[in-house]
């Protein structure tokens, strides 16, 4: 316990100012915790039954023998990991999954087996980081993609925790201000002993930002399988739209649904008993949503208030959680949000497995090499401004072939840019390899 103790005191000597200043400051917010917890409950942002583990508190056992543990900032990561995870339980690996949101958390309880152990991240104060790796006592830890807490990583290394960054990205944009604070960003991944990186562009800079070992393995989001849809509600659903156009827009965000209600508008006069589904990325913007249709004039349902569509429904508001696989299933053609405006672009790979022909605006940083393969062999469609945009969703309305041809264009690009997942296993096998010693040892 003591030499514990001066490596961690000599690991925090070590830090740049930046990161030394960082810890100081969140130590000392501690008293500040119950304050920011009771204005995240109002907001919707934290699960009231599970607040402590926002403080590295659980009531759940720590499961024998050794415990992969895996991180992800939200659902997208989560949904990452899904295809890992069964991979690393095929070993008969426990698992400890954390992640940072109350729709992350519903979606590993709606979509992940029920031994896949969900915790909510701590708050990266040490204190609170502390409880969790004491706790938990992780064999090895999986970081998806850059969600990098400082205390978090620097606690694990402290402790001589294997920890390998997988699925990794560093966007166009992030990189610019992590490269300005160098001394920070390298401090923090250097105490990664692999970097695994979904691209070349991605790879190249983890390597100028300090990460070592840094290997291209791909996207693991393309090996994902296809969203599910439960089959009843999937019925229903075709059976009260059947005969009618309808345009998916998926995982939407605030100014792109102003966009959609009048490319619906302008639309419904070609293509009579048009229907537009929209899906707030966050399924709680879902009244302020309705709010938008509602000053048209056009006609809404929410699927919130267990309304479907009927025959006069304009614009169909899906703001629940984990229906997209219903939505895609339903779809003529499907718009991905996140496009329109800059936030980068939501994941269109689920969508493309399930054959859409898919729409999308000029933003779509977060996924460029998949948005730029898909566009070359013409398995999506770019529009860069709303003229664009109804003529191309336009162009698949009215002709069905073309949506068979460029959904199957897009899943011939996907089928040909996965292998992330064997990629990535090949690359911890090591320290997969150490974890089956441990087990048969501790089973001997």
């Amino acid at each position: 316990m003591r030499r514990s103790a001066a490596r961690r005191r000599a690991l925090a000597d070590s830090l740049p100012m930046t990161l030394r200043v960082y810890r100081k400051l969140s130590f000392a917010m501690v008293p500040l915790a119950p304050a920011l917890i009771k204005s995240r409950l109002k907001q919707g942002k934290e699960d009231p039954e599970r607040v402590g583990e926002r403080r590295g508190l659980s009531l759940g056992l720590r499961p024998h023998g050794p415990l992969v543990w895996i991180h992800g900032a939200s659902v997208g990561e989560v949904l990452a990991a899904a295809a890992l995870i069964e991979r690393l339980r095929a070993l008969n690996l426990r698992i400890l999954l954390t992640s940072g949101t109350v729709t992350s958390a519903a979606i590993v309880a709606k979509r992940f087996p029920p031994d896949i152990i969900h915790q909510y991240v701590p708050y990266d104060s040490p204190r609170y980081v502390a409880r969790f790796l004491d706790h938990w006592r992780p064999s090895l830890a999986l970081f998806i993609e850059s969600d990098l807490w400082p205390n978090l990583i620097l606690s694990a290394a402290a402790r001589r925790l294997p920890m390998v960054l997988i699925n990794g990205r560093m966007s166009p944009r992030s990189f610019p201000r992590w490269r300005r604070a160098l001394n920070t960003i390298s401090a923090l991944l250097e105490k990664f002993e692999v970097c695994l990186a979904q691209s070349d562009a991605d790879a190249d800079r983890f390597a100028t930002l300090g990460a070592r070992n840094v290997r291209v393995t791909g996207n693991l989001k393309l090996d994902v399988a296809a969203p599910p849809a439960d089959p009843a509600r999937l019925e229903k659903l075709m059976a009260m739209t059947r005969g009618r156009p309808v345009i998916t827009a998926a995982s939407t965000h605030p100014g792109e649904e102003e966009i959609l209600i009048e490319t619906h508008r302008r639309l419904a006069g070609f293509f009579p008993g048009l229907l537009t589904v929209i899906v707030p990325r966050h399924p709680d913007r879902g009244n302020a949503v309705a709010g938008l249709v509602a000053a048209t004039g056009l006609r809404f349902a929410q699927r919130s208030r267990e309304e479907l569509p009927a025959a006069s429904t304009d614009i169909y508001i899906a703001d629940t959680l984990g229906e997209l696989g219903l939505f895609y299933r339903l779809a003529t053609a499907v718009f991905m949000g996140g496009s329109l405006v800059e936030h980068g672009g939501q994941n269109p790979i689920e969508a493309v497995k399930l054959g859409a022909a898919i729409v999308h605006g000029p933003h779509v940083f977060n996924f460029s090499d998949v948005y730029e393969a898909l566009d070359e062999a013409g398995g999506a469609r770019q529009a860069d401004s709303e003229e664009r945009l109804i003529k191309q969703l336009g162009q698949l309305l009215a002709d069905p072939r073309a949506c068979e041809t460029q959904g199957a264009a897009g899943a011939r690009v996907v089928e040909q840019l996965g292998g992330a997942l064997d990629r990535t296993l090949a690359a911890l096998e090591p320290y997969l390899l150490q974890l089956r010693l441990e087990m048969g040892a501790a089973n001997a």
